[in-house]
């Protein structure tokens, strides 16, 4: 990978990148406050109100997918295009992957999510103060009224448009920030994969502001985190969040055709017996994972031995 002439520390790449996202924050609410109140004709103190109401779907759809780039991508790409000259590859985006690879990758994200479920169970019982378990309920009333506002789905064109706004795009924006971005700034400042990850998971878990699905959210970063760690290849990872995004919108978009209630289906969750038989199986195929990503990046290497860097045998 070609590096700058100057170099950054992993203190410095990470208060980058965070004061980049506090700024793509305010930014995008102000341009989604101020946009809002254009395209839905209210004051613009009516604008977050407004993007919950049915009445406004497209556009809270296309206000929150904007959002979601400045607040997510944005700093990421400014931190890649001052890390490298080639700030894609240094985010991970490379064609290094073989087809068992992509195999695996689906076989682990259908079991990712069997034990994400049964995580779910298991959060539901963490014990907590009075107080702090109903502010953990008004956080998860607030995110599912959010969630609940760009899911309605009556026909196939809305079905499409929901996979696109609330699959396609947070699994490209989320990842580009997480795994290219804070994931490789905290393995290296670390100097511990384990430790680099599961920090990255929690901060990925908490940012979407549910208690409830705090454990499921994290187990599934942890996930996402190996196979890029093993790979190397920010497109796997997209493409792992992507089918977990999807399944999620095509089970709501389902029962809300047989007439279901949609938020009942979002807090469908799995036995606890069931997610250990997941962890095992999760395990068995990350390690098959690593040692077909290693021959990958053997091959790559073999070709252009400067462009890609090795996987670490043990962590």
């Amino acid at each position: 990978m070609q590096q700058r002439t100057f170099s950054f520390t992993y203190a410095s790449q990470f208060a980058l990148l965070l004061g980049c996202l506090g700024a793509g924050m305010i930014v995008g609410n102000l341009l989604v406050l101020s946009l809002g109140a254009v395209m839905m004709h209210v004051p613009f103190d009516q604008v977050a109100k407004a993007l919950t109401q049915p009445g406004h779907l497209q556009a809270t759809r296309f206000l929150n997918t904007l959002a979601s780039f400045l607040v997510f991508c944005t700093p990421a790409l400014i931190l890649a295009k001052v890390m490298d000259q080639k700030p894609m590859q240094w985010l991970g985006f490379n064609r290094v992957m073989l087809p068992k690879q992509f195999l695996l990758v689906v076989l682990i994200g259908f079991t990712g999510l069997i034990l994400s479920g049964a995580l779910g169970e298991l959060n539901q019982h963490i014990p907590m103060p009075d107080k702090w378990l109903a502010k953990a309920k008004e956080l998860e009333a607030s995110y599912k009224q959010s969630m609940m506002a760009m899911i309605t789905m009556k026909s196939v064109w809305d079905y499409l448009l929901a996979m696109l706004v609330m699959a396609a795009a947070p699994a490209m924006f989320e990842e580009i920030l997480f795994r290219g971005g804070f994931q490789q700034i905290f393995i290296g400042w670390t100097k511990n994969a384990f430790l680099g990850i599961l920090i990255t998971s929690m901060l990925f878990s908490a940012i979407h502001f549910s208690f409830f699905g705090f454990l499921p959210r994290t187990a599934l970063g942890m996930i996402l985190g190996y196979v890029f760690y093993y790979s190397r290849n920010l497109w796997m990872n997209i493409a792992m969040h992507f089918m977990y995004n999807g399944l999620i919108v095509t089970q709501l978009y389902f029962a809300s055709l047989k007439g279901k209630s949609v938020e009942k289906t979002m807090d469908e969750n799995m036995p606890l017996w069931l997610g250990v038989v997941a962890f095992g199986a999760v395990w068995l195929l990350l390690q098959m994972f690593r040692r077909e990503s290693a021959l990958a990046l053997s091959l790559a290497s073999n070709k252009n031995p400067a462009s890609h860097a090795t996987v670490e045998e043990n962590l």
